[in-house]
């Protein structure tokens, strides 16, 4: 599939179709065991957080927490955590988490695409997405990738694990390098890793871009 296919701007009816879809795909998931939620945090944060060349702790906005095993990750490792999910289930038992783990977190419930809405105001130095993107409904992923511009410190990175386009059976799911290059115009792509699973992944690095940014 093609950027230009995943970036096809649907009718206003279909949109909330594919919103509404979406939130009960997640919200099925956590009546359960996301099957995401390993309890483990992936070792590319690990390395952003402890490994060469770590990153100083500051603020952190994590985007699609579930259950909060990363916002505890990088709360413990000094990082003051804003977190951020769409399902009140996964948003309570990450606090449940946070509160039985003796770590400060604030966890908010609401739509990662209105930013605006929430008490999450920056400067952030640090975005964590571990394939939250990637299932945004493609009309709704400017106000994304706008919400995080408007909240980035200089220089501030963005990692990001996403599936790629064909992972699912649909026509829309999945992120590009070429997307994010779009999309994400006041940032630098420092790096594109395909990742390990057996569908189409990727682990993608952006920072902030510390010159003026020059509007289109």
């Amino acid at each position: 599939m093609n950027d230009a296919r995943l970036l096809r701007q649907p009718e206003r009816g279909e949109e909330r179709q594919l919103e509404a879809a979406v939130q009960r795909v997640l919200e099925g998931y956590y009546e359960a065991d996301a099957p995401w939620d390993t309890g483990v945090s992936p070792p590319e944060l690990v390395a952003v957080v402890e490994g060469p060349g770590a990153l100083t702790p500051g603020r952190v906005l994590e985007l699609g927490c579930g259950t909060g095993t990363n916002a505890i990750y990088l709360a413990r490792h000094g990082w003051d955590v804003v977190a951020v999910d769409l399902v009140d289930r996964a948003v309570r038992l990450a606090g449940e988490k946070a509160a039985a783990a003796d770590v400060a977190v604030r966890f908010l419930r609401g739509d990662v695409t209105q930013l605006d809405e929430l008490d999450a105001p920056g400067p952030f130095d640090l975005f964590f997405d571990l394939s939250c993107y990637c299932g945004i409904p493609p009309h709704r992923r400017d106000a994304f990738a706008a919400g995080l511009s408007e909240r980035a410190a200089p220089g501030a990175r963005l990692l990001m694990f996403g599936y790629g386009p064909g992972a699912f059976d649909d026509t829309w799911s999945g992120v590009t390098a070429d997307e994010l290059r779009t999309r994400f115009a006041s940032w630098d792509l420092l790096d594109a890793t395909p990742g390990t699973n057996d569908v189409p992944t990727w682990w993608f690095t952006l920072r902030r871009s510390t010159g003026p940014i020059v509007s289109a």
